[in-house]
């Protein structure tokens, strides 16, 4: 459960690398629909993020075959953008050319180290996660659409981006926002059929 304390947010909070983007229980879009993304990267000229609580129908196992012996591996659908590039978020701080993505964590880096890590052994549940695609938002993109009320941002914790209860992840942020969010956090995904 995400801690309380670190989802509060402002109305008029920014985003940053870092940040989570809560999608308003309103949007209705395929892959975005009750999504939180994570920002691994903002700038003026563009951003890009990646879904943490979309699974996608295959396992990492399944399209790695060198990982077929370790433990099963979720993969996640990262978001619309790259759908074959494989992404990995973590927390291992000596694999080399891993990017900073904020909070202790890491987008890529050395595949080889991060295969032999999983393949003697290493904890993936809450250190490793895997994704297909990305998120990616042009200049000036994400703004405009925070702006049209698509998405909440939020600060973020490793532990929140590394949650593995992806089916409550959307509900469980909006509910620690409170007031109004609370509310949201229980809105029908058909009004029509409540």
């Amino acid at each position: 459960m995400p801690d309380k304390k670190t989802s509060k947010q402002k109305e008029d909070s920014l985003p940053e690398k870092g940040k989570i983007l809560i999608s308003q229980p309103f949007l209705e879009d395929n892959i975005f629909s009750r999504s939180v993304v994570y920002i691994v990267n903002y700038s003026d000229e563009g951003s890009i993020g990646l879904i943490l609580n979309k699974i996608f129908p295959l396992d990492v196992n399944d399209i790695v075959k060198s990982l077929q012996q370790s433990n099963s591996i979720p993969l996640y659908c990262g978001g619309p953008v790259g759908n074959d590039v494989l992404l990995y978020l973590h927390d291992l701080d000596y694999v080399k050319n891993s990017v900073d993505a904020g909070n202790g964590l890491y987008l890529n880096g050395d595949f080889e180290q991060i295969k032999e890590y999983i393949l003697k052994g290493g904890i993936v549940e809450g250190h490793l996660r895997f994704f297909i695609g990305y998120s990616g938002w042009k200049k000036k993109q994400l703004t405009d659409e925070i702006n049209e009320k698509t998405w909440i941002v939020s600060p973020c914790t490793n532990k929140i981006a590394m949650n593995t209860n992806a089916q409550q992840l959307w509900s469980d942020l909006l509910s620690n926002l409170g007031g109004k969010y609370k509310v949201w956090a229980h809105f029908p995904i058909f009004p029509s059929q409540n």
